[in-house]
């Protein structure tokens, strides 16, 4: 695995976190906004173990799955709460094939949940990763 492609997938998944960031921020008073933070919540989801498993190959360790690749990085001690990386994922996985007001409203509030486990997985990460690349 490239270091290039390393520190490519840390700048996006920091900006993914950033636009998410953005969109909690907004509130939840309109539907068009929780869909909106939805989205970007699926695809900082699919960047987050995306590099995840780029990072895992870096160390010499291979998986092939999001649910696979979360578990893993929870073993090696990137991730602090495994149940919530792996409701994370259930959430993505639910929110992307079928659309229902009540679920979207309760992962929007799980979405609150999550980001600061998000936000500070991704620090100790970048803080590792992003300096060892520079």
């Amino acid at each position: 695995m490239s270091e290039r492609k390393i520190v490519q997938g840390l700048n996006n998944l920091e900006k993914a976190l950033s636009r998410l960031e953005e969109a909690l921020k907004v509130g939840r008073d309109n539907s068009l906004y929780i869909d909106g933070t939805i989205q970007r919540f699926e695809f900082t989801i699919e960047l987050y173990w995306k590099t995840l498993r780029r990072l895992l190959e870096a160390e010499g360790l291979v998986t092939k799955t999001p649910r696979e690749t979360l578990k893993q990085a929870y073993a090696v001690g990137w991730l602090k709460n495994e149940e919530a990386w792996l409701q994370m994922l259930k959430d993505r996985n639910e929110t992307s094939h079928i659309y229902n007001e009540k679920m979207a409203q309760n992962i929007y509030e799980n979405i609150e949940g999550y980001f600061p486990e998000m936000k500070s997985t991704f620090i100790e990460l970048q803080g590792k990763y992003g300096k060892e690349m520079i």
